[in-house]
């Protein structure tokens, strides 16, 4: 559990969810983490968290839909820390339109956020980085997807595409991998649905269960650490093998004891 000591990981979007998961995990293992998002308050609480649990962090404000901000934020960790190991881009934002009724505001918002960020964010890593590990996140939307997640799901295969471009560009010193999320149980995702709904969801995963944000985390330190040393370019998919699935209505209950 002691795979990033010494080392200095910056995750984007961090604050809550997905990210501060990933935050506590690479901290929890060693990792002196720069918290970063738009809300302060949030991004305080993150870093107390991980320092009453022993782990060291600090917080740089940024928004990384402002290039400014992104340069800033990697200078503000290694003049911090004294160094980069690890930059985790998992700031992202969605929409819920379809191809046929998204708007430029819309193509923007997400493609400035969740993709020009991304690299942005790791080219200026890799400026600053002897060696180390880029994580890139994207989703299983990739993948397959469902009706009226545009641009988003566009955006997320696209990520899986850059990711691979910078394996080739980044190699040998700096390793760049994509970690796909599916269905994980945070604020912004079932924070509204009743039980009947989250039981729902639960039956359809070959998991029996929806992700949890410390399932997402383990396999970003896998890829991030040296146990994932010859793996680059490369795209985990952490779904409860939902991309696995053709039909759901053939399915058996895997909430079943068996």
């Amino acid at each position: 559990m002691n795979r990033f000591t010494d080392a200095v990981a910056i995750v984007t979007g961090s604050t809550r969810g997905i990210g501060a998961g990933v935050a506590e995990r690479l901290a929890a293992e060693g990792a002196s983490v720069v918290v970063s998002g738009r809300s302060e308050e949030d991004g305080r609480e993150t870093v107390a968290a991980i320092r009453e649990a022993g782990g060291t962090a600090h917080f740089v404000r940024a928004d990384m839909r402002d290039p400014g901000d992104i340069e800033t934020l990697v200078e503000a960790t290694v003049a911090e820390f004294d160094g980069l190991d690890v930059l985790v881009n998992n700031a992202g934002v969605e929409t819920y339109t379809g191809a046929d009724e998204a708007t430029v505001d819309d193509w923007s918002f997400v493609v400035e956020t969740d993709f020009r960020a991304f690299w942005l964010a790791a080219k200026h890593a890799y400026d600053r980085m002897e060696t180390g590990a880029i994580v890139n996140m994207s989703s299983n939307h990739s993948l397959a997807t469902t009706p009226e997640i545009f641009p988003y799901n566009a955006v997320k295969a696209g990520i899986n595409g850059m990711t691979r471009a910078m394996a080739l560009d980044f190699g040998p010193s700096v390793r760049v991998n994509t970690v796909a999320p599916g269905w994980v149980a945070v604020e912004r995702t079932t924070g509204d649905m009743d039980a009947d709904r989250r039981r729902e969801l639960a039956d359809i995963h070959p998991t029996g269960r929806l992700g949890t944000p410390d399932d997402v985390a383990g396999a970003v330190a896998f890829v991030a650490s040296d146990d994932a040393a010859f793996v680059t370019g490369s795209t985990i998919t952490v779904d409860g093998g939902r991309t696995a699935v053709l039909q759901d209505d053939f399915l058996p209950n895997y909430r079943e004891d068996r």
